[in-house]
């Protein structure tokens, strides 16, 4: 056992206080621009308390980095990962070699001149897309290093209790050799493009706007600039909508280069035990996914993408991987071409469309629940605003048009030990799940789909430290009881198809 203890690169300093102070961004800001508005007491220390205190905390968070990199260690010992850290609080951490799932590696501007990377631990516990532990900085070869000793450490635990272990990271059957990386996925420029402009990443951009309004507001000459509107207001319409359309396309622009930026150099590569996923342009991350824990996969389509026969593919993972429990396994590729892909990750995997559609009788239910919110909205609208307001009334179709929609596109099929259910949101998403990964099956019925004999059928599985819940709502209730005898544990061959 080895008991060398282990440092980070010194380019821990500048990461770590950059993170430091972009977290605190907000809160310097306004310690500065508070002080600022009042400087003429005559007292010098209250004239200056915001720069003396911005500063502090400058140099505070400054500080902390070179705090961390100074008392941060790392060695192996008695088959355990070990850190300490801390200053006046030293913090220690064992990680078992056997409980680690993946080790995620980032290259961020600052990391990638030297030829270092960003080591990310994961295991089981780890949730909300935060590692068990985290490494700043290290060499390739550290890197190397950490992963052949976890391999061996595996390895070792297997000989001595002749026992196959839960999770696997790496194949500990191949330190002497590098496991074989076939690469199935892409992103084509095209493709990154399309990715690109079709993104929700203006939503993000919005989100920045209001933050910063909520949090700035007092401080911004917002009087004037509502001065300003006005006279825009009497000068043209046409100005302050085309200055709209100005923002909204600037908007647009920044969220294009944010997708473009993240997903750059997107590849997918699988080996016998893991998946590989490699993305980024600035900052490049490389995630590492244990086949034996991804418990589901969906292919999702919104409307706009579905149109040009486009979806995105995303696989639930019982152990957080650097993203979360929901991976984003293919972005964006083409229906038609989803298949040769997917099959050559999950052999196994029956990727039919499902065909058998939900009962008419239960069809109301998809947008009778609506007119709960719809009648005192359109009473309220239809009142104050007299008689323009009656035009809310076109919620009442619109909505029904919606729920026959999601009505008509759900489906289902059970076909040996796998269950595919294809529902709609506002996008369509195909659930593709074996029965081996389902950690419990439910049937829900009120006294109202009790009338129809409709059910909604429940399928849990593991996602992250959560579940995951695919459903199928108003399902012929017969069918959703096969359905649940299907899924009894007891079954062995399972060779059953619900029709």
């Amino acid at each position: 056992m080895s008991e060398t203890r282990y440092k980070l690169h010194w380019v821990t300093v500048v990461v770590e206080s950059v993170k430091a102070l972009k977290e605190a961004i907000l809160p310097l800001v306004v310690v500065f621009i508070s002080g600022s508005r009042n400087n003429e007491s005559g007292n010098w220390f209250f004239d200056n308390w915001s720069l003396i205190i911005g500063t502090v905390l400058v140099v505070y968070l400054l500080t902390s980095g070179f705090i961390k990199w100074r008392r941060f260690t790392y060695w192996f010992e008695d088959g355990e990962l070990r850190i300490e850290s801390g200053l006046f609080v030293r913090k220690k951490r064992y990680i078992p070699f056997e409980r680690i799932q993946s080790l995620n590696y980032t290259e961020g501007i600052f990391h990638r001149p030297l030829g270092l990377v960003k080591v990310q631990v994961e295991t089981a516990a780890s949730s909300g897309g935060e590692a068990e532990a985290e490494l700043t900085a290290v060499t390739r070869e550290d890197a190397d290093l950490i992963k052949k000793r976890i391999a061996e450490g595996k390895k070792r635990k297997v000989e001595e209790t002749g026992e196959a272990l839960e999770v696997e990271i790496d194949g500990v059957e191949r330190i002497e050799a590098e496991p074989v990386e076939k690469r199935v996925f892409s992103l084509n420029p095209k493709q990154l493009v399309l990715l690109a402009t079709t993104s929700g990443g203006i939503g993000v951009i919005f989100s920045g706007v209001a933050i910063f309004l909520s949090q700035f507001g007092e401080f911004l000459p917002l009087d004037k600039v509502s001065d300003e509107l006005a006279g825009l207001i009497k000068f043209g319409v046409f100005i302050i909508v085309l200055l709209v359309l100005v923002g909204l396309f600037v908007a647009w622009l920044l969220s294009v280069a944010m997708t473009f930026f993240s997903y750059y150099g997107f590849t997918v590569r699988v080996t016998e035990e893991e998946l590989i996923i490699t993305r980024g342009l600035l900052e490049k991350k490389r995630t590492t996914i244990p086949l034996s824990r991804i418990q589901s996969v969906s292919f999702v389509e919104n409307p706009l993408r579905q149109l040009f026969g486009y979806g995105r593919v995303l696989v639930h993972s019982a152990g957080a991987a650097g993203d979360g429990s929901k991976i984003q396994l293919f972005p964006l590729v083409k229906k038609k071409e989803l298949f040769e892909p997917l099959q050559a990750i999950f052999p196994e995997l029956d990727l039919r469309d499902p065909m058998e559609k939900l009962p008419i009788r239960g069809r109301k239910f998809y947008y009778r629940i609506d007119f709960i919110w719809m009648v005192p909205v359109i009473a309220g609208v239809g009142w104050f605003f007299y008689p323009y307001g009656l035009l809310s009334l076109l919620l009442v179709p619109l909505v029904m048009a919606f729920g026959v929609w999601q009505h008509r596109s759900a489906a289902y099929r059970v076909s040996g030990n796998q269950v595919t259910m294809r529902t709609r949101g506002f996008s369509l998403e195909t659930s593709y799940t074996m029965r081996k990964r389902i950690q419990s099956a439910h049937l829900r019925q009120t006294i109202f789909q009790r009338r129809k004999r409709v059910a909604t059928i429940h399928l849990n599985v593991k996602s992250g430290i959560g579940v995951h819940d695919i459903r199928l709502r108003q399902m012929d209730v017969d069918e959703a009881e096969h359905l649940l005898d299907w899924y009894e544990p007891s079954r062995e061959s399972g060779e059953v198809e619900i029709r």
